[in-house]
């Protein structure tokens, strides 16, 4: 009985440390590719990823798609939670077969194999996800966060960011823009990369300052249109 006993735990050992071990294939970060021009960006946490397309020249935005997502035998299963492309193919769901390689992954979409690099890892004050929550200063006033339908999310890693506007019922999205990041000493700084609403704002620099109070970011400055801003983020971490 005793051997039995023994036997059923090396199995379920093994199967723990199997489904571990598929879970922790993807290393959490920033995987990039270029592809005839059009470049693919994968921003990738532990259960939340952000697949994004867009060309640097002529600056144009192609596609973003993301939500949380699981690993199952090599394949990222998505439940999305935004898709820019929903009107044209109604995708809520997606299953993206990977395999590991040298110092990243590649990973089989719809239309081809794409082998995406790593991202070196870069620590700053930000990084993490944050969601928009209200209009500074904090009055008490109502606030917006995980339970709203309506979303508006910044997802800062290794560098880079990405912010995206969307609606989760409908899955309406109200745009993205994202690029290259710095946050340092207060001081925030977006390089723009790619912005789905107007490509022409493509290569700016915005700067604005920030400081974090308890789970929240306080985010001021002046925005895009010359005109004071204050805003607050919450950490989803």
């Amino acid at each position: 009985m005793r051997t039995i006993k023994q036997g059923h735990l090396v199995i379920l050992l093994i199967v723990f440390y199997t489904n571990f071990s598929l879970k922790a294939q993807i290393i959490p970060g920033v995987y990039k590719a270029v592809d005839q021009n059009i470049n693919h960006e994968l921003k990738i946490s532990d259960d939340y990823l952000i697949y994004s397309i867009y060309k640097k020249k002529p600056a144009t935005f192609i596609k973003t798609v993301g939500g949380f997502y699981s690993i199952d035998d090599n394949t990222l299963k998505l439940i999305v939670a935004f898709n820019s492309n929903f009107e044209a193919d109604a995708v809520r769901e997606l299953n993206l077969p990977f395999s590991i390689i040298e110092n990243g992954l590649k990973l089989t979409t719809t239309d081809s194999e794409i082998e995406f690099q790593k991202l070196e890892s870069l620590s700053q004050d930000l990084d993490g996800q944050w969601l928009f929550a209200t209009r500074g200063p904090d009055s008490g006033q109502k606030r917006r966060g995980e339970e709203n339908a309506r979303k508006t999310l910044k997802f800062l890693m290794d560098g880079r960011f990405q912010w995206i506007a969307y609606q989760t019922e409908t899955m309406q999205f109200s745009g993205t823009g994202g690029g290259s990041f710095t946050s340092e000493d207060g001081i925030y700084t977006e390089n723009i990369e790619y912005f789905s609403r107007d490509n022409t704002r493509v290569g700016a620099t915005l700067k604005f300052n920030y400081e974090i109070k308890e789970k929240d970011w306080h985010h001021t400055g002046i925005n895009s249109k010359g005109e004071p801003m204050y805003e607050i983020w919450t950490s989803r971490n």
